[in-house]
């Protein structure tokens, strides 16, 4: 599992190849000058509740991961997270498309 962490205070563990795909799409997001929400849910150890920040250029953000190696991107999963990023609540994982998942994009 790696971890996210904005203004060093507020963490999350994702694991890694999810991490990976929500990285790209919020350096893009980044470099286009663009605010967004970043939300998710926090684990049931901790409460099972859901924590929402405020992504911008100005934002201090780590992508800490657990293995060494990059993982292979899926531009379907990055197309899915995009999508979402640009809606009105912001950026969430959401689940890879595809046949594994039961859908197909």
């Amino acid at each position: 599992m790696g971890k996210f962490i904005y203004q060093e205070s507020v963490s999350v563990e994702i694991e890694d190849r999810a991490l990976a795909h929500l990285q790209v799409v919020i350096l893009d997001k980044l470099r286009r000058a663009e605010s967004f929400a970043f939300s998710w849910r926090e684990d049931t150890s901790i409460g099972d509740g859901r924590t929402t920040v405020w992504v911008n250029a100005a934002s201090a953000l780590v992508f800490k991961y657990h293995g060494s190696r990059s993982p292979q991107l899926d531009p379907d999963w990055l197309e899915a997270l995009a999508s979402v990023a640009n809606s009105p609540s912001g950026l969430r994982l959401v689940p890879q498309p595809g046949p594994a998942n039961g859908t197909n994009a």
